[in-house]
């Protein structure tokens, strides 16, 4: 027994060893490109992988032309104000569905199911629409908008909610609670890990989200770090070495914020029972 479960452990260390290359290939590649000149970066015979000199050029010509600590402020503002609206509006909503009693509650979340089927590009250009009557094209709300409520954080805290035994509600009613006081200081405590699972799939969202930005933004000032990186495709010709030294320095952040709060990332994940 104890020699098939090594075979097995063995096995099975060895997938995972493998899985784990093949994901760190694409940002070791990027590492590399980011160092070489424009036609190591672009000659396919021979293919060259490691540079022949290591150079920084890439990254002193990108510091000039893109204002990072700018783009740094914009993404993390974005960031923070999302997770908080997120947070605190699929909270209640979630309590909400999860706990209370009322007409056209099964309705209502069948409506915020629907919106977690459907491809959210169908709202882009409702969204679109209604940021520009409001005149907040180009602006840090314009960026804010679409993550206001999240069906998949309603869903998430609505299951967490559910999990809760009802016990803690009576007995918070028997002693005088009402609806407001039970949620506050009785049930939101009891699901502070769900809160944490949210935060980190908002945060993790709204930092690599792309195409609103794009549409909604385009002014540098206001782009957060994934439009700005966009923007420096070509339509006929892209510097490689240039655009994967501005992607290493978009990384530095949150390759930061992870080693930071690893703990807490990977319970948020483990409670939440998702994945990326």
């Amino acid at each position: 027994m104890d020699k098939s479960r090594k075979i097995k452990s063995a096995i099975v260390y060895f997938i995972l060893t493998i899985g784990s290359v093949i994901m760190l290939v694409p940002f070791l590649w990027m590492v590399l490109t980011a160092f070489k000149s424009t036609s190591e970066a672009t000659q396919m015979n021979p293919f060259i992988i490691f540079p022949t000199v290591w150079r920084k050029e890439a990254f002193l010509s990108i510091i000039s032309k893109m204002n990072f600590l700018r783009l740094y402020w914009n993404t993390l503002m974005l960031i923070v104000e999302r997770v908080i609206c997120a947070v605190l509006t699929a909270t209640m909503a979630g309590y909400a569905f999860g706990r209370l009693h009322f007409k056209g509650k099964n309705l209502a979340f069948s409506l915020v199911l629907f919106q977690m089927m459907v491809p959210s590009q169908i709202f882009i250009i409702p969204q679109y629409l209604m940021v520009s009557k409001l005149g907040m094209l180009n602006t840090s709300f314009g960026l804010l908008f679409p993550g206001l409520v999240t069906a998949f954080g309603t869903f998430l805290l609505r299951q967490a909610y559910m999990g809760l035994p009802s016990s803690l509600e009576e007995a918070a009613r028997l002693d005088g609670c009402n609806i407001g006081q039970t949620f506050l200081y009785v049930m939101a405590p009891l699901t502070k890990s769900s809160m944490v699972a949210l935060g980190i799939f908002t945060a993790l969202f709204g930092f690599k989200e792309l195409m609103w930005p794009l549409v909604v933004n385009t002014e540098q000032n206001t782009m957060p770090l994934s439009a700005a990186l966009a923007k420096l495709q070509g339509q006929f010709e892209t510097n490689y070495p240039e655009l994967m030294a501005a992607s290493l320095l978009a990384c530095i952040p949150m390759i930061i914020i992870y080693l930071i709060f690893q703990k807490q990332f990977i319970e948020g994940i483990a409670t939440s029972g998702g994945k990326l």
